[in-house]
């Protein structure tokens, strides 16, 4: 069984974008990575409630199933110009972004031994 690894965006919106970066994300990007084999894990909001006068913070967690799935998703992602499309038309919606990999702790050891 391969160890689950975990693509987490973050990013902060630009002020009062946060739901329509949210369902930009949600109707844009989401099937996308559907199809590229991430599975929406979470999507979280921070602060819980919509601003208007400062943007918000969203968590999107994506699982994938092992290492191989991962190294599949950025292939074809960095093959993909609609991707960059994408992030380009949302973009006066962001502040910042960033996005990292993480796995549980438990299976670090395990994707050491290479």
């Amino acid at each position: 069984m391969d160890t689950d690894v975990f693509v987490i965006d973050r990013v902060v919106t630009a002020p009062g974008a946060g739901k329509r970066f949210v369902d930009a994300y949600l109707d844009g990007y989401a099937p996308g990575a559907r199809a590229r084999g991430m599975v929406l894990d979470r999507l979280l909001v921070s602060p819980p409630m919509w601003r208007d006068d400062a943007g918000n913070t969203i968590t999107a967690t994506w699982r994938l199933d092992g290492v191989g799935a991962w190294w599949d998703m950025a292939r074809a992602g960095r093959g993909d110009p609609a991707l960059r499309e994408w992030w380009d038309s949302v973009a006066p919606l962001i502040a910042e972004r960033a996005r990292s990999m993480a796995a549980a702790a438990s299976d670090v050891e395990g994707l050491c031994d290479v």
